[in-house]
């Protein structure tokens, strides 16, 4: 039933990059339905076909990914421009897209005659990268990722090496959840590699969320991983994209709880502080301005600041004046902070990872569903497959108006699931 379930859901994402704009959303709908469907039907395969499936099939849904180029987002158009820019000795928090000192290494695929669909102006010419006015705003390990790419790509591949490079890290992670979860329950691991979060997000997206996601695992899922290993890994994880520092207490859990935890807990979080800022020094160095880039702008851009500007804090406004919304959110993170580090499992931190990056999609809201791929990634150590929802809230957010509902949805089905469980075990 699993295997035939799967094979209905990989001709669903096969038509998904080909379809309508106006339809995508329902064929994703139908694609992440068949997922649920065939996950569930997994339960109770013994753990070796399971995880001969797991892997057969993780392969042909990462695989739709690359049957056409970026469906949803435009973000991979400036990660080539940026490996450009440094391929050419040239700083990527320097100048931005737009600048005309940039000029000479334009292309006709980055910057196409503007009668050739939607795209961005910027003086004289247009271009297919957003924001193409303001500096980069991604980190410094995603930039040397994006150099990376760039340097092994053959002249004019566009926008493939990206989504080629997606597809092995989903690859990858999916291979490092089965092994990791042998001694566990191996069938988590479709979480990860069943989701269509995966293939849309990952792939054909090509986000560079996914390098930072395959850290997140490695680092909490290796069994008697290091504390400095941990730490230097989820360090690495937050240079390639902010998002990730939710996730970092998860392998702090209990820190506070005694002494020795909390020693142990700083073994954890010097090195990750440490390769954060290393990672950042290089271009410090090099560069004449800001290494933050955009990232105030986009602060306030996306509402995180002004509560009424976009559709953050969605579920705190429905009851609260908007005014409240920031400050509730940050008491209820830091409530749930409190807890993790008080009364987390040093022995599972991919659970209170999990907890608190839940919560603050939930609280936050965001309208981007790339940024949940790492709670997917901490599905699939968990097992909790109820946070699920989050991802499914977040592509509702920007592909319909219905964001604030679907992130209701998800947030009922979390704390509906958490009863039920917290009843059998007391019962």
């Amino acid at each position: 039933m699993a295997a035939a379930l799967l094979a209905a859901q990989v001709a669903v994402l096969a038509v998904i990059f080909h379809a309508a704009p106006d339809r995508l959303f329902w064929w994703y709908a139908a694609a992440w339905t068949l997922f649920g469907t065939a996950a569930w039907a997994l339960r109770g395969v013994p753990d070796r076909p399971a995880g001969r499936l797991i892997l057969a099939g993780g392969l042909a849904v990462i695989a739709t990914g690359l049957l056409g180029p970026p469906a949803t987002s435009t973000d991979s158009f400036r990660y080539a421009w940026d490996g450009r820019v440094q391929a050419a000795g040239i700083s990527p928090y320097d100048h931005t897209p737009a600048d005309p000192a940039l000029a000479h290494l334009r292309d006709p695929w980055l910057f196409p005659d503007c009668a050739q669909g939607r795209l961005y102006p910027i003086d004289g010419a247009c271009t297919r990268i957003n924001r193409p006015t303001v500096h980069t705003i991604y980190p410094p390990l995603a930039e040397a990722y994006f150099l990376l790419v760039d340097r092994l790509s053959p002249e004019g591949a566009r926008h493939k090496p990206l989504q080629v490079s997606g597809a092995l890290l989903a690859a990858g992670t999916m291979a490092a959840l089965l092994v990791m979860l042998r001694r566990r329950d191996v069938s988590r691991a479709a979480y990860w590699a069943w989701c269509p979060a995966v293939p849309m997000e990952a792939v054909n997206n090509a986000h560079v969320d996914m390098l930072a996601v395959a850290a997140v695992v490695v680092a909490l899922g290796a069994a008697g991983a290091r504390p400095s290993g941990r730490g230097a890994l989820l360090g690495a994880a937050v240079a390639v994209k902010l998002v990730p520092v939710v996730a970092v207490p998860g392998a702090l859990a209990g820190a506070l709880s005694n002494a020795s935890a909390f020693r142990r807990a700083l073994r954890t979080l010097v090195p990750a502080v440490l390769v954060v800022v290393l990672a950042y020094l290089p271009y410090v160095l090099a560069s004449q301005g800001s290494v933050l880039g955009y990232l105030s702008g986009y602060v306030a851009e996306e509402g995180y600041d002004e509560a009424a500007a976009r559709d953050r804090y969605a579920l705190l406004r429905w009851p609260l004046p908007d005014s409240w919304a920031l400050p509730a959110a940050l008491v209820i993170l830091a409530a749930v902070l409190l807890h993790v580090l008080t009364r987390g499992d040093p022995d599972r931190p991919w659970r209170g990872a999990l907890v608190l990056t839940g919560a603050a999609f939930l609280v936050l809201t965001p309208g981007y569903p790339w940024y949940a791929l790492l709670i997917v990634g901490l599905v699939a150590l968990d097992g909790r497959w109820e946070w699920l929802g989050v991802p499914v809230a977040g592509a509702a957010a920007y592909l319909t108006p219905a964001g604030a509902p679907a992130y209701a949805a998800a947030a009922a089905l979390a704390a509906g699931v958490w009863v039920v469980r917290q009843h059998r075990m007391s019962s």
